[in-house]
């Protein structure tokens, strides 16, 4: 079976030299020496190279060959282990944003390309960030989404999924000898409850007092009250009032131009600008740390960061109140159809909904933005305390 000898090794002559078993010594026109290991793997002829002979000793040649050939009869590709243990292994953040910059392009709606990494630096980074890829298990993805499971389920679900994208992107590049089994992993949580129907909304009659109210009843800075408000007033999204920057803001056309790639739908949409909305875009012109166009106007605590999506939703649940903050949105929409006459197109222009039925969108030629004026304008008033004829209500604690 070994045929060479250590002797034979330093005086063999340029070709190629058996040792047995696959194993050869080749030797160049220079005198140059190398070992190569010849194998069959998935019924095809390979070479692997184990060294130089100046470097590996024929002992030690027999050695890695015989490692070689047992990797091989266990199905694994001794090139691809060598390569694997070569390369440097990402850390789970470091992964992730190789997938986000992988992904983004194909995404349509910037706003889920943003959403999916912050929700991962939110809820998946502060335990599995800073791991290796190849050292995350199934016990570790559980703990991090235990935490957030009951509590915001949608989002939990979405992480999970998210998890699961990263864990299988470094399976695919090697990083990882299995998939991640997000079944599994799920069986170790607890039951969701099955929550049907829409965002929970505030009755549109109790608008008023909530606003009135609010500095009493949340627990919250001036700043993310007067958020609060205008987005109540504006019956915008919450994304859409964290993410306003000042150069959106037409004062003298009292409009506020929300991009198309901040928009939900994808189309660039005007919001009618109420006195009182443009009262609170005064009073945070006075928290502004830069006169930069693009800063954003509600503005977090760093600068440069707007408010995160959590600053809203925190204070509404700390006051234990059966609502979300989408849910204004419905609470507007209640009051067009219940306490005005508000043409439904209008009302669903207000909030930028995408017209579904494809004839009505074909004859779609106006965002409607003088009829919604009026809207925007009555909701305001009404919002501010003053009944459908125009007149003010008092209301005890209104500013």
């Amino acid at each position: 079976m070994r045929k060479l000898t250590a002797l034979g090794v330093k005086k063999a002559a340029p070709g190629r030299h058996g040792d047995g078993g696959g194993l050869y010594l080749m030797v160049s026109n220079s005198g140059s020496r190398k070992w190569v290991l010849r194998i069959q793997m998935n019924g095809k002829r390979r070479d692997f190279g184990l060294g130089s002979a100046s470097k590996v000793s024929l002992s030690e040649a027999r050695e890695a060959a015989e490692d070689m050939r047992r990797a091989v009869n266990r199905g694994q590709d001794p090139v691809a282990e060598k390569r694997r243990a070569r390369a440097v292994m990402p850390t789970f953040r470091e992964a992730a944003i190789m997938v986000h910059q992988e992904h983004r392009p194909s995404w349509k709606n910037p706003k889920h390309a943003q959403q999916w990494l912050s929700t991962l630096e939110a809820y998946a980074f502060p335990r599995l960030g800073d791991l290796p890829v190849n050292q995350i298990d199934g016990p570790m993805v559980r703990d991090a989404l235990a935490e957030i499971w009951l509590a915001i389920p949608e989002t939990a679900r979405r992480v999970r999924q998210r998890i699961g994208t990263v864990l299988d992107f470094a399976y695919a590049k090697g990083w990882r000898e299995a998939e991640a089994s997000l079944r599994s992993i799920s069986r170790g949580l607890p039951k969701q409850l099955e929550i049907k129907g829409h965002f929970a909304a505030m009755p549109w009659q109790e608008v008023p007092n909530f606003i009135t109210n609010m500095g009493d009843t949340l627990n919250a800075t001036q700043p993310v009250l007067l958020a609060i408000e205008f987005l109540i007033l504006t019956a915008a999204r919450s994304g859409e009032v964290r993410g306003a920057v000042w150069s959106e803001f037409n004062l003298d056309d009292r409009i506020w131009l929300i991009p198309a790639e901040r928009m939900k739908g994808g189309r660039a949409h005007r919001v009618p600008l109420s006195d009182r909305a443009i009262e609170i875009l005064g009073r945070m012109d006075s928290f502004r740390r830069t006169s930069e166009a693009e800063a954003y106007v509600f503005e977090g605590q760093k600068q440069g960061r707007p408010l995160s999506d959590m600053t809203l939703t925190m204070p509404i649940r700390r006051a234990k109140l059966p609502i979300t903050i989408h849910g204004f949105r419905s609470a507007f929409r209640d009051w067009c159809a219940e306490a005005t006459s508000t043409p439904r197109e209008v009302a669903e222009a207000c909030l930028a909904h995408v017209v579904r039925n494809a004839v009505e969108a074909a004859y779609a030629r106006t965002d409607h933005l003088d009829r919604r004026r009026v809207a925007m304008d009555a909701w305001a008033a009404y919002c501010a305390g003053a009944d459908q004829d125009g007149k003010v209500v008092p209301i005890k604690g209104a500013r």
